[in-house]
């Protein structure tokens, strides 16, 4: 059996989610067609393992767990999107404060990774918070997406990671977590 998954720290907190879902409502008033992420679904994701047989799950969850790392405080702020604001294909948020903090606790969660023998998608680690995928018609998305730059949707502390496996389905994504290791 082989099983989807990744490591991330999921959004928590009541009023910065409903801003997040705020600003998905108003991204989908430019009538551009949007897959949205459901809110108990926001994570910044600091590796992406892949479909793993079992035993390399049961490593990841080793890996995590020689994790050691202080909790922190991290700011949503600035909407974007990839691979740029007038092509866009996924919306995030970006990190403000705590992106320092992220991009360490990233590292350090792909060295232990590397050291059990797991395999995750290389690409380097950008801190942000996909919000949107786009499905088409993006006309006055361009435009919304500049004046949102200033939008900030709040802060949390992060105290935990998790490894999370992923169930595709045809309306989305499932999340499970597999495992998670609390911060000092």
């Amino acid at each position: 059996m082989r099983v989807r998954c990744f490591i991330a720290v999921d959004v928590e907190g009541g009023e910065l989610i409903s801003r997040i879902v705020r600003l998905q409502q108003d991204l989908t008033e430019t009538g551009a067609r949007l897959k949205l992420i459901e809110p108990e679904n926001l994570h910044v994701t600091l590796a992406f393992i892949g479909e793993v047989p079992l035993p390399l799950v049961e490593r990841a969850k080793a890996a995590i767990s020689k994790v050691t790392f202080p909790r922190f405080t991290v700011s949503f702020a600035g909407v974007g999107a990839f691979p740029d604001p007038r092509r866009p294909r996924v919306i995030w948020i970006g990190v403000r404060e705590g992106r320092e903090e992220l991009t360490e606790l990233a590292r350090l969660v792909r060295a232990r990774l590397r050291e059990e023998n797991i395999p995750f998608d290389k690409k380097e680690f950008v801190p942000h918070l996909t919000v949107a995928r786009v499905k088409g018609g993006g006309g006055a998305l361009a435009g919304a997406l500049r004046k949102l730059q200033a939008f900030s949707a709040g802060n949390m502390t992060v105290t935990t990671v998790r490894l999370k496996k992923s169930t595709l389905t045809p309306r989305g994504p499932i999340y499970e977590t597999l495992y998670e290791r609390e911060l000092e």
